[in-house]
């Protein structure tokens, strides 16, 4: 039986190009997802949706839509306080306290927690300032495309920011908030890419050199399968869409947008699988002999990877990830000596010591073969990669929204506001259905293409979803790839997608021991995030193809949904 799932979990099953056929030509010819072909699959998926016997009840009115809604994901930042002070001094007296957002390969425990160790021993000497008050540090663990999301958008304002790299303090000026180098350096990191030895063996032999730009025509020639993070959200994955952009351009900065590179880049595109959500999840799809031949990662953590120090190999790319200390803002004088203080302190031989220990400062020699470019730039590339990293290819993605009894209020209602927002996310290139299930399943809008007519269609199913009865997810999911495969066939070139939205355990119909094989066979990644869910399960799920598990709460989940469909829409 499935075990329990306890909360609320969205599922975003990814397609990849549909099996076995529409990949042929990306992976000359090898067999993914497991023993099932693509055409078996589809075959026992046909027989599971006849017992499940599906209703369609097609929506029939049309919201009202608000035209020129935003399409800004920065409006759907949660709280603050979903992301931790994982440092928080306590505070008496006159003690001035600077807080930092720190990108989460320092602020994190271990290994991970360089930055953690280094403001605790600070905030242990009671450093006095020039006016004899104290002077402590607050460290935010929060992602470096996160932290520049509530700082572009000035949710909120942190005293510093120490990104894993510089291209996110160029953004942030870009959108017109002030900076001020304190650091440029606290911890020295490489992004590199990571690449099976038997693969690096026979790129050499084709290239001679296994350089950047000999892997960027590897993959343009189908000769190399890899993937990489979400530039939107990944330090690592924005630096590998800006080095494939200055690589076009020749290093030149000023053509990294023409339309030649532009084209060039949709080129390089065409043989990218899929973009990930985390580091975790390329790792894993090469370590679990998935499709993917090489990924992105910092040197820091494919140092202390275990499993990666034999058989792979690493290429440094990009900039340089040196997790600068930077001002925000106007911040006052006494903050300003705070932060100073602080990075004077941390440049020490103790953890200078420590660093190495913990995987930075790599003893590689390595120079970028670029500048970092103007923010403005980066900005723009951000939005030529959603727009053309389809490479051409329109979606067609179903949402499956669960609408069982334990949906019922607050959790049906900040689903339908994160759907109805995430919406503005949607390309009107792409076509969209949405299924619901409680112990039945019932389709309620057709996949169509997103127009201005269907997105009303959208809004008004979501709109009218109620809930009640017992939860028949895989009954669900098994008729979604049914009309997705559906769709796949009407039109070989499409993308499809899965978007899986439920709370509560499968208590009826279909079971996970039901549908994994067949899930293999169609070669369906599926990424998962959990409220307060159980993430054992959820990474069991998320195993099945090449997907990332992660977890949201309520408060976040808008969030959340918006940079899936940001991401993959």
């Amino acid at each position: 039986m499935f075990k329990k799932l306890i909360g609320f979990i969205i599922v975003v099953g990814l397609l990849a190009g549909g099996g076995y056929y529409a990949y042929e030509f990306l992976m000359g010819g090898r067999l993914l997802g497991g023993s099932m072909t693509y055409e078996k699959a589809v075959a026992r998926l046909a027989d599971e949706v006849d017992d499940i016997r599906p209703t369609e009840n097609y929506v029939q009115r049309r919201a009202n839509l608000q035209l020129g809604a935003s399409r800004d994901l920065k409006k759907n930042l949660p709280d603050i306080g979903q992301f931790p002070l994982v440092v928080d001094p306590p505070r008496a007296g006159g003690d001035v306290v600077a807080e930092i957002f720190t990108s989460t390969e320092k602020s994190g425990e271990g290994i991970d927690g360089i930055i953690v160790e280094i403001a605790n021993d600070f905030n242990a000497r009671n450093h006095a300032l020039s006016d004899g008050r104290r002077g402590k540090i607050a460290i935010r663990k929060i992602a470096s495309g996160t932290g520049h999301d509530y700082i572009a958008a000035r949710k909120y304002l942190p005293d510093g920011f120490s990104p894993s790299n510089h291209l996110w303090v160029r953004m942030v000026e870009a959108h017109g908030v002030k900076t001020i180098p304190v650091r440029e350096l606290m911890v020295g990191n490489i992004a590199g890419i990571v690449m099976k030895e038997s693969v690096a063996g026979e790129l050499r032999a084709a290239y001679g050199d296994l350089d950047v730009p000999n892997i960027i025509d590897a993959v343009v020639q189908g000769k190399l399968v890899m993937g990489y993070t979400n530039p939107f959200a990944s330090s690592t994955g924005l630096n590998f869409l800006v080095t494939v952009l200055a690589t076009f351009a020749q290093g030149d900065p000023a053509a990294m947008l023409t339309p030649e590179v532009v084209s060039s880049f949709e080129s390089f595109q065409r043989g990218v699988p899929f973009v990930a959500l985390t580091t975790l999840q390329m790792r894993d799809s090469v370590m679990n002999e998935g499709s993917l031949d090489a990924f992105v990662m910092e040197y820091q953590t494919f140092a202390n990877t275990p499993v990666l120090k034999s058989g792979y190999e690493f290429i440094p790319f990009g900039i340089r990830h040196d997790n600068p200390l930077y001002a925000v803002g106007d911040v006052s004088p006494d903050k300003m000596e705070v932060l100073t203080a602080f990075g004077d302190f941390a440049d020490g031989r103790k953890y200078a010591r420590l660093a190495a220990e913990y995987g930075f400062n790599p003893d590689i020699q390595y120079t970028p073969p670029f500048d970092a470019p103007p923010g403005e730039i980066l900005v723009q590339a951000q939005k030529v990669w959603k727009e053309k990293k389809d490479a051409g290819r329109p979606i067609a993605a179903v949402f499956l929204c669960d609408v069982s009894g334990s949906m019922r209020g607050t959790r049906l209602s900040r689903l339908k506001t994160a759907l109805l927002d995430g919406a503005e996310f949607i390309s009107p290139e792409n076509s969209i259905g949405i299924v619901v299930f409680s112990q039945r399943v019932s389709v309620i809008l057709p996949i169509k293409q997103f127009d201005l007519n269907h997105k009303a269609a959208f809004h008004a199913a979501v709109q009218d979803m109620a809930a009640e009865g017992r939860t028949a997810m895989y009954d669900g999911i098994a008729v979604s790839l049914q009309r997705l495969a559906a769709a796949k066939e009407r039109n070989p070139n499409v993308k499809p997608l899965l978007f899986v939205l439920t709370d509560g355990e499968t208590n009826e119909g279909l079971n996970f021991g039901d549908m994994d094989e067949l899930i293999r066979g169609l070669n369906v990644p599926t990424y998962t995030i959990g409220y307060e869910a159980n993430i054992d399960e959820l990474k069991r799920v998320s195993s099945l193809v090449e997907a990332a598990s992660l977890n949201a709460g309520e408060g976040e989940i808008a969030y959340k949904i918006g940079a899936l469909l940001n991401a993959q829409m």
